[in-house]
């Protein structure tokens, strides 16, 4: 992952530590209570991918252990990961696109529900994504996948050869001719591996998301609703086909891209169709940016707009993020995909220990701010979710206090320490385990390896029960005592 050049080290603290009567008469352990969205505490837990379910995304032990790891913390809500609304193969990625995963997906509810106490609500970010294929080898991409055209014939003097022709004397030029004859699109896939965009409307199933996109949507919220789950949050953040709609580079000319409104009117239409299908007693929200960190991309006025514009459909909750986009990721090595957290906007949404004067810890807090002074400017009273380095009392504390924000998410550190919301509720502030903020975590997410902290998976993993990752050398779960 990129840092910034300054990389000035900073350390995660345990702040104030409250007791447990302050805990109790804090405003982080108030009850939250807008229509259907009912919570015991601000506390949130947002989408993590641990990479559990099984190669044709169902729910496995695992998957359901880890979930119940994080509910004995009792945080207010568990948003569970983001989980594919297509039948589609995906690797070990969660799938509600088809009925067979809802029986696996109740396991999880059923654990977060019961291992809580019934103090946490389950939501399940629902995602969809287009295609990104792996960086080839440059003898495969030119010998294989490269489509040759007339086009690059004619660029090479050849008009007329045959392709066999054209492959063999593409494989002796150097990178400066290759760049020169091959398109954009074509330069990126050999350098970083195809693509594909929202804007590929030659395509024509990209060019029909409009027309797919709500009905996919709205069955997997049923399916979600089905088993169990207290809601869903629709995934309109980093690189994914949703945020790729709001983004300021898509311009399609359809009425779906270009103008701010037009952008926003998928997400509207997708919102639409999945209330009508839930009901109003159902909590529908969404995960979205307040700003796209990357040349050309939304800022916070866009964000604005689209906040507005979702309280007003009548979206439960917003929670916001930053960057984590496609467009400046690093180059990933031949045989691996492209990972939209490596570039600059992927520091902007995980920030490590390792950074710039501003540090790793809130860096979304003063947008955050912003979208929410929109919202209250307006007369909305919807809740905003804040997220992004906060690991103490204090600092959550502050948050809600200063009207940055209604409710309290924090990623990184759950899973460093899954019970420590419900160890500074108790007055044991002090045997919280804090997220070094090393992205660790990070590191095993972009090889699509499960996901755990490297400040307990190797802590007893020998000891008899404990489930272990599949190269047998962590443990899946933090010890039940941590």
């Amino acid at each position: 992952m990129w840092q910034p050049p300054q990389r000035i080290a900073f350390k995660a603290t345990p702040g104030r530590i409250p007791t447990r009567e302050a805990a109790a008469a804090s405003r982080l352990f108030s009850p939250l209570r807008h229509g259907p969205l009912q919570l015991t505490s601000r506390t949130w837990v947002p989408a993590m991918v641990p990479w559990r379910a099984d190669a044709n995304g169902h729910v496995t032990d695992a998957v359901v252990d880890w979930y119940a790891r994080l509910a004995e913390g009792q945080p207010g809500a568990i948003v569970i990961e983001a989980t594919g609304i297509r039948d589609v193969p995906s690797g070990p990625l969660l799938r509600v696109g088809h009925d067979r995963y809802v029986a696996g997906l109740r396991k999880v509810t059923e654990a977060i529900h019961r291992h809580s106490d019934g103090r946490t609500r389950a939501y399940v970010q629902l995602i969809d994504f287009l295609a990104v294929k792996r960086r080839p080898p440059r003898a495969s991409f030119l010998e294989r996948f490269l489509r040759i055209t007339d086009r690059h014939g004619a660029a090479l003097g050849m008009a007329g050869a045959d392709v066999d022709a054209v492959r063999a004397r593409l494989a002796t030029l150097d990178d400066a001719g290759l760049q020169a004859v091959l398109d954009v699109r074509e330069w990126e896939a050999l350098q970083k591996g195809a693509r594909e965009r929202v804007t590929d409307v030659d395509l024509p199933h990209i060019r029909d998301l409009p027309l797919l996109l709500p009905g996919l949507f709205a069955d997997a919220a049923q399916r979600a609703r089905a088993a169990g789950f207290d809601g869903v949050e629709l995934h309109y953040a980093h690189a994914y086909t949703m945020a790729s709609f709001l983004s300021a580079t898509n311009t399609r000319a359809d009425g779906y891209g270009g103008s701010v409104a037009e952008r926003a009117r998928l997400p509207l239409e997708v919102y639409a169709a999945v209330r009508a299908v839930v009901g109003a007693d159902f909590v529908v929200g969404c995960r979205m940016l307040s700003e796209e960190c990357i040349e050309g991309g939304s800022g916070i006025d866009d964000a604005v707009f689209f906040a507005l514009k979702f309280a007003r459909a009548g979206m439960d909750f917003l929670s916001f993020s930053r960057g984590g986009k496609f467009d400046d990721a690093k180059q990933p090595k031949p045989g691996d995909a492209v990972y939209p957290y490596t570039g600059v906007s992927g520091y902007e949404c995980m920030p490590s220990y390792l950074s710039d004067e501003q540090g790793p810890f809130g860096r979304n807090l003063e947008p955050t701010r912003a979208l929410r002074e929109a919202l209250r400017d307006d007369g909305l009273a919807t809740p905003v979710v804040a997220a992004g380095g906060i690991h103490n009392f204090e600092q959550a504390e502050r948050v809600l206090a200063e009207g940055i924000a209604d409710i309290v998410g924090s990623a990184r550190q759950s899973l460093a320490d899954p019970g420590w919301w419900k160890k500074l509720r108790e007055g044991r502030g002090a045997e919280v385990r804090q997220c070094e903020y090393k992205n660790y975590c990070e590191g095993l997410d972009q090889k699509h390896k499960e996901v755990t902290c490297q400040l307990w998976d190797r802590v007893g993993r020998d000891e008899p029960g404990v489930m272990r990752s599949r190269d047998g050398k962590r443990r899946l779960v933090a010890p039940e005592d941590w």
